[in-house]
């Protein structure tokens, strides 16, 4: 009886896994998503890297065989000779000028259109919004000669003007607004209307700020756009002066001595304002991507 009242030995614990946080151990399929995402990010930046260390490369350095990864020395000379030598100074301003100039009609085109589409109620609203959306099946070189045929009537040819204004509104941009202007509550838009605001004021003071996220992720592409587009300024530059980046450097690639360190050189210059717009407003795309249907 006594032995039978004998509590039973304490078995020891199993041995877990805690790791160095005391967290669960970690998840094969985690494990191997993480693998392939570094895998991918540095598949994606293996280029961005060997252009920005070439960029400071002589030309003796880069047509060495077999190339080397680092320079011999980090000097500014071929962004410094590429802005003195080829007027690369007037070709990045061309290309700010267009791209701060069409990325600001672009958010003002497509807001309103957005909005008109997202909160008034008139008939054939969807078929209108069904037309927009489709517009972005219709590729720039099928319009291109009738396009080019308006601008030239309009008398924009030759000009930053008509590089900014013909590709402002965008379809997409339309579809980023309206999807995100969707999630604001009609009653809102009521109660500001009650309160004797106007129409203009009610989407200048109380839509577009709560549409920040989503303004910016079409701020992000269309500075991509415009930034990297080389077709319509292409068509539409008939003096040098007037060239964008892009075709300022496509133009150096049919020299007959390329200045491969130059055109190097300018490339990593194309790629700042994309990457520090992003950096700025990389909060804002995450959660405007979310709400606009682009989950």
């Amino acid at each position: 009886m006594i032995g039978a009242l004998r509590p039973a030995p304490r078995k020891s614990p199993a041995p877990s896994w805690t790791g160095t946080s005391g967290g669960p151990p970690p998840r094969t399929g985690q494990v191997l998503t993480y693998a392939a995402l570094i895998a991918l990010s540095v598949l994606v930046l293996a280029p961005v890297v060997w252009a920005v260390l070439a960029s400071f490369k002589t030309r003796t350095e880069l047509a060495a065989r077999p190339p080397s990864l680092l320079p011999e020395s980090f000097r500014l000379d071929n962004y410094t000779g590429a802005l003195s030598e080829f007027d690369f100074g007037v070709y990045v301003t061309n290309s700010a000028i267009v791209t701060v100039g069409a990325t600001a009609l672009t958010l003002a085109i497509n807001a309103m259109a957005a909005y008109a589409l997202a909160k008034y109620n008139f008939r054939g609203r969807n078929a209108l919004f069904l037309v927009t959306l489709g517009t972005i099946m219709i590729p720039l070189q099928i319009i291109l000669i009738p396009l080019h045929q308006v601008v030239a009537q309009l008398g924009m040819t030759n000009s930053l003007l008509g590089m900014i204004i013909p590709p402002a509104a965008t379809p997409t941009g339309v579809f980023l607004l309206r999807q995100y202007m969707l999630t604001i509550p009609d009653e809102l838009i009521e109660a500001a209307r009650v309160d004797g605001a106007g129409e203009l004021r009610i989407f200048l003071r109380l839509v577009l700020p709560l549409c920040r996220p989503a303004l910016a992720v079409v701020t992000i592409f269309s500075v991509i756009w415009r930034w990297n587009d080389f077709l319509w300024p292409l068509v539409i530059a008939q003096s040098q002066d007037l060239y964008t980046l892009p075709v300022a450097i496509a133009q150096f690639n049919s020299q007959e001595v390329v200045p491969f360190n130059y055109i190097l050189a300018m490339s990593v210059v194309s790629m700042i304002p994309v990457v520090i717009i992003f950096l700025v407003l990389q909060k804002h795309v995450v959660r405007g991507i979310a709400q606009t249907g682009l989950k």
